[in-house]
């Protein structure tokens, strides 16, 4: 100890400066080292090893992959408040406030009700389904986990690349669409490109910030959309009866002339097709529960919400605009496109009433909802991406998640495809979007019948594993016949978008090539879908996943799931009736 030369003797003052025992201190690092570090790889993050073998012998590794998605380094950091209006107000779009006009023009307004009433009654066994499996199940990927899970691994790879193609060529299709409404002020005297290049900035710093970067743009755009619509259903309701400065009381008279109807039943087929189309995004809050704090309270609420969205915000709306606006206006299909607010009934019917101002406001919310539906793009096709990688299913580099939880890859790959939107500058982008539209123009129609059967499969898997119903966190309201009944209005869909897509009304003006145009453009994304499933069930040699051999342990997010509710029980039978009532239906 002699030899050992000692550099410092301890003093009282030295010990001044060091913390007290059992406190940490923390030292600040500057921010752009803050900044660097949270792109690199989160540790506890994975990826499916390439050729795993499962338990089974066979090439694919069901339980691995099941396994994976449950643990997923996802950051979870939404909130109810989030979930809610996620639910309420995000798939809010373009499809209701101008797709819409043209479903009005061709089908009438009873055709609109009856399509939109049927559609929303599928997605509401749809989403309920969804629900009851991602309370249980709150994995990454959600619904094309699930049908890897309870169907076939061929299936789930399908729905996965068919859900992620649908977001991947909607983000430049969107940001096109924002600069044309865009125009609605300009009258492009801008040059398009220079919007664009703002649009795509402001959307992928949205999702830089992560999911709860998302979450909170979505709040602020949902609450503008349900305002807009709740302020439109009052005015329509007082233009109606003869408050505005139009042509005075109006009530059904354009229900009797021209009438209630329009192109017989291929006119309500037509409207079917585009009622469907503008419900895409309702599945979003399922995929968002992997990232949701705590999905067992907040997603029941959030689901419940949907009920009061399709009853309101698309049938009670609808109404109103069938009753201000009659099928023969021309301005319903004067629209040069899919976003034009010329052609969305509800300017029109404001515009009719002789009301000003107003439509420059109702085009300052379509182009909010345009940029709502770019951000879920991105959202929802770099999620699916990275589950897809997860589950061995996609290149194992979309897997990547940084220390922020956010899957950084998948999200740079979809910000990538978001720069073919500079093509808004060019003569031809209606046409080479339309057909990159094609390839995901079914996509929604599989995914809702997917969640649908993968909840059948599900329920009977969980019976045949001597599971009850009292177990279940969430149980669907609509049950398993829901299901059978959402799966059965999908199937209806698809052959319904086959007679429209190959005969369109007044097809023979359209000649041979218009004709087959028209179907492809419609129905190509089903030939895609089923050669994936062929082409993978044959590389991979997988198989259907009996009932018996379901792995419905992996996930579950509370380990005592049954006291859990128990506990719920008891405090549930101490409120009183308008409490019940309200939880019921909220």
């Amino acid at each position: 100890m002699d030899d050992i030369e000692l550099k410092g003797d301890y003093s009282n003052d030295d010990s001044a400066i060091l913390p007290e025992y059992g406190v940490t201190e923390h030292h600040r690092r500057p921010w752009s080292a803050r900044v660097v570090d949270s792109f690199k790889r989160d540790p506890n993050a994975h990826a499916t090893p390439k050729g795993s073998v499962g338990a089974d012998g066979r090439i694919y590794d069901v339980e691995t992959a099941a396994s994976n998605t449950a643990s997923s380094p996802l950051q979870r950091s939404l909130k109810g408040r989030h979930l809610q209006m996620i639910a309420i107000g995000g798939s809010i779009g373009t499809g209701l406030f101008v797709g819409s006009g043209s479903a009005l023009a061709l089908g009438g307004p009873a055709s609109v009700l009856i399509a939109w009433l049927i559609v929303g009654i599928m997605m509401y066994c749809t989403v309920h389904a969804l629900g009851e499996m991602a309370v249980l199940f709150p994995v990454a990927g959600s619904f094309s986990a699930y049908s890897t899970r309870f169907l076939d691994p061929a299936w789930g790879f399908a729905m996965g690349w068919n859900y992620a193609m649908q977001w991947l060529v909607v983000l430049p299709l969107e940001i096109v669409s924002a600069t044309i409404t865009i125009n609605y002020w300009s009258d492009g005297n801008i040059n398009p490109n220079a919007w664009v290049a703002i649009f795509l900035a402001l959307i992928v710093t949205i999702n830089l910030f992560g999911v709860k970067g998302y979450g909170e743009a979505e709040f602020v755009f949902a609450i503008i959309k349900v305002v807009a619509i709740i302020g439109f259903i009052i005015l329509g309701i007082i233009i109606n009866i003869g408050g505005g400065p139009g042509e005075g009381y109006i009530g059904g008279k354009y229900w009797r002339d021209p009438g209630a109807f329009n192109n017989g039943f291929k006119g309500l087929c037509s409207t079917f097709v585009t009622a469907a189309f503008s419900f895409a995004g309702t599945e979003l809050v399922g995929l968002a529960a992997a990232e949701t704090a705590n999905p067992r309270k907040s997603l029941p609420t959030a689901i419940k919400q949907v009920f009061w969205r399709i009853t309101m915000f698309y049938i009670v709306s609808l109404l109103i605009v069938g009753l201000l606006v009659p099928y023969s206006n021309p301005r319903l299909l004067n629209g040069a496109n899919a976003v034009d607010a010329k052609a969305s009934p509800f300017v029109i019917a404001i515009q009719s009433a002789g009301i000003s101002g107003l439509p420059s406001a109702i085009n300052a919310v379509i182009m909010i909802a345009v940029l709502s539906v770019g951000n879920s793009s991105i959202y929802g096709s770099s999620r699916t991406l990275a589950a897809l990688a997860e589950q061995n299913q996609a290149p194992k580099i979309l897997a990547y998640i940084d220390r922020k939880g956010r899957p950084i890859v998948a999200i740079g790959v979809a910000s990538a495809l978001g720069l073919l939107a500079f093509f808004a500058g060019s003569d031809k982008w209606n046409q080479a979007f339309n057909w990159m539209l094609a390839l995901s123009g079914l996509s929604s129609i599989f995914t809702w019948g997917s969640i649908c059967l993968a909840h059948i499969r599900f329920r009977h898997g969980w019976k045949q594993q001597g599971h009850t119903l009292d177990e279940l966190a969430f149980r669907s309201q609509p049950g398993v016949w829901g299901s059978w009944l959402g799966l059965l209005i999908n199937i209806i869909i698809l052959p319904a978008q086959f007679w429209t897509g190959a005969w369109p009304i007044a097809y023979g003006k359209l000649g041979a090539a218009g004709q087959v145009n028209s179907f492809f453009q419609a129905y190509l994304a089903a030939p895609i879908v089923i050669i994936s499933y062929v082409v993978y069930k044959i590389c991979r040699k997988t198989t259907v996943i009996r009932s018996y051999n379901m792995d419905l342990h992996t996930g579950i997010r509370d380990l005592n799931v049954a006291q859990l509710i128990a506990e719920e029980r008891m405090d549930r039978a101490t409120w009183p009736t308008y409490k019940r009532v309200y939880k019921f239906l909220c």
